[in-house]
């Protein structure tokens, strides 16, 4: 979330941001009122504190039996404290929901307007002309069983068998290797978190019906969208000493969500599913580091794809694509033979100090001064999709798929499967 104060000093750029993000119906005056409000409150209160120690030091230097009238004043300030500090609790608890609403600001390099406005800024590889239906050519392996997925658990669930389970496993471990190469520290994670962690992560939906999450009923829980969730609050409530920063995270985890049948997208087979794992870059650094940090993850995401020679593009997500939490992004998409365009295939976002002030995680500067830090996220390898793109790139005709070099000593070297 964004800080108040920040808010107030720059209230055109806070509105500008969000409208071009899609929030059309922000109301800063509100907003402005209840802090003010709060604000008054909290002088009230602090007075009243200031007013409760000076009857208290006057009743501790009575010698003998204080006057009554200091006694009936210290009784008279409680109540009307606890009544203030109430009232104080309420106002700031409201106030920090409804800055919650409001989006992070962009860059001044971010793109402006809808999906459709977003920005190539670099491309890779030779575009194939034509490829093998990824799902055509799993079934026909009995290699991937969406039949008996949706018998078990309801349509977009799967099963991964026999070639499709041991390349799923491959690409793991190469983007494994990868990451660690990096110098990211491995970790697998809880698949749910409390709403605590969820909004600390900045997931608020534009609209009340675009809520992604499956939760669990009873419960102040929710299952994972991404390991972002879980990385993003395992600093939560921590102070960080400036040395230690910055520190890399690549999570593993299962990912769930609703959106496999979200209407304009492209859902054919594994590409769009309820459930699929995913091996998540995670950083937090200190704000000076950030820009450079983006363009580390998205460097290490280039290099796995490079390394698995599937042609991709670069784009930097227009505004109006952009999440909340997303100060830029940047999406990597794969070439699909299949359907002679590009594709959705990994992601990575700077999200500034709006999820470390969410979950409270802080640094420590040489200096002793404190500040937020900065958080970002990126792809290495969601595999659901990762499959799809070398099914569609090396998927033969006569029904073989042809290994990737780099998968080749995950797979027992073998020349295909």
């Amino acid at each position: 979330m964004l800080d108040i104060n920040y808010i107030r000093a720059n209230r055109e750029l806070v509105e500008n941001s969000a409208r071009e993000k899609g929030y059309k119906n922000l109301n800063l005056d509100e907003l402005l009122k209840l802090d003010d409000s709060r604000r008054k409150t909290l002088q009230q209160v602090e007075e009243l504190r200031k007013q409760k120690n000076e009857n208290a030091a006057k009743l501790k230097g009575v010698k003998g039996k204080p006057d009554a009238s200091l006694i009936e004043a210290g009784k008279k300030i409680k109540t009307e404290l606890s009544s203030l500090e109430k009232k104080l609790a309420d106002k700031e608890t409201e106030l920090k929901s409804e800055i919650k609403s409001i989006p992070n600001i962009i860059f001044d390099d971010v793109p402006l307007g809808g999906e459709e406005c977003s920005v190539e800024v670099k491309k890779w590889g030779k575009n194939k002309e034509k490829g093998v239906d990824h799902l055509d050519f799993a079934t026909s392996r009995d290699w991937v069983d969406f039949e008996r997925g949706a018998k078990v658990a309801g349509a977009k669930f799967y099963y991964l068998k026999d070639g499709l389970a041991l390349l799923e496993n491959a690409l793991l471990q190469f983007g494994l290797s990868k990451v660690l190469e990096h110098g990211f520290t491995f970790m697998t994670v809880p698949d749910l978190v409390s709403s605590k962690v969820l909004e600390g992560c900045g997931f608020n939906p534009r609209t009340s019906d675009q809520s992604d999450e499956y939760y669990v009923e009873g419960e102040d829980l929710a299952l994972i969208a991404t390991a972002e969730m879980p990385l993003t609050g395992y600093h939560m409530d921590e102070i960080i000493d400036e040395d230690k920063l910055p520190l890399f995270y690549a999570g593993y985890s299962a990912c769930f969500r609703k959106e496999a049948g979200a209407y304009g997208k492209y859902t054919r087979g594994l590409f769009r599913v309820h459930q699929f794992n995913k091996l998540e870059m995670y950083s937090f650094c200190l704000p000076e580091q950030s820009k450079e940090i983006h363009e580390k993850i998205l460097a290490i995401e280039e290099d796995i794809w490079q390394s698995l020679e599937i042609p991709y593009h670069i784009i930097n997500i227009a505004a109006g694509d952009l999440g909340a939490p997303a100060a830029k992004k940047y999406d990597l998409e794969y070439w699909s033979p299949v359907n002679q365009k590009y594709q959705e295939l990994t992601s990575c976002s700077n999200c500034t100090d709006f999820q470390a002030r969410s979950v409270n995680c802080r640094v420590r500067r040489k200096d002793g001064t404190i500040e937020y830090v900065h958080t970002l996220n990126g792809t290495a390898i969601s595999l659901a999709r990762a499959i799809v793109a070398v099914l569609e790139n090396y998927a033969t005709e006569d029904g073989k798929l042809k290994v990737p070099t780099v998968l080749k000593p995950y797979l027992n070297n073998k020349e295909e499967l």
